[in-house]
């Protein structure tokens, strides 16, 4: 038996997934969350063999589901993360899987490639709906994965670092978590291969970022 955790922000959403995925003889939902500090708890409660996360955890806020998705490919490795969200963007796609996600699913997508994605994710194996995986193809042959290019969210927080501005602070300044900005600060500091965050600073002041 597949076990499976549902994490989204729409209580209707939840309800819908839950019933269509218990049809099926092999899975089942042990636990759901709306937030992302939800998500982590249950995590750690039911350790499902897979969660699908929506990118999009509340209304207005960043993209709180690629931080969880660290957070918790870092707590528990082998957990099934998997993507389930309205966002098709290469950028998201390819952040999803650096994050630790396994797979990544939009939402029309219908039940029967759902829940295929579900027991690859379970077996260990990489799922992507044609689209995603269509993203990913050309992330990697545009060369994307190794992109050293930062979003304009990545440059705001970058603006804010150099400011000196400590995690919450910055969480504060752009509204949103000190764990998604300390996300973000992770991902800049890979883009511009550094390990330090004034490293970081000083290889964007000499490309001129900031």
């Amino acid at each position: 038996m597949t076990t499976i955790a549902l994490v989204d922000d729409h209580a209707i959403l939840r309800e819908g997934l839950r019933s269509v995925l218990e049809r099926e003889p092999d899975l089942t939902v042990v636990g759901e969350a709306a937030t992302k500090e939800e998500a982590a708890v249950m995590a750690g409660h039911h350790t499902p063999d897979v969660v699908l996360i929506d990118l999009k955890l509340s209304a207005g806020a960043d993209f709180e589901g690629l931080a969880l998705c660290a957070e918790l490919s870092r707590s528990h490795p082998s957990m099934g993360l998997l993507v389930l969200t309205t966002s098709l963007d290469e950028r998201l796609v390819v952040e999803a899987v650096h994050a630790g996600a396994r797979g990544y699913v939009v939402k029309d997508v219908d039940t029967t490639e759902l829940v295929r994605a579900i027991r690859a994710v379970s077996r260990g194996e990489s799922a992507f709906d044609s689209r995603s995986a269509a993203a990913m193809v050309r992330s990697v042959a545009g060369g994307t994965i190794a992109d050293t290019r930062l979003s304009e969210r990545e440059l705001e927080v970058l603006r804010l670092l150099a400011a000196g501005q400590s995690n919450a602070q910055i969480g504060a300044s752009l509204y949103i978590s000190p764990t998604t900005a300390k996300f973000h600060i992770s991902n800049i500091m890979r883009k511009l291969g550094v390990r330090r965050r004034a490293e970081a600073v000083y290889e964007a002041s000499k490309s001129g970022l900031i």
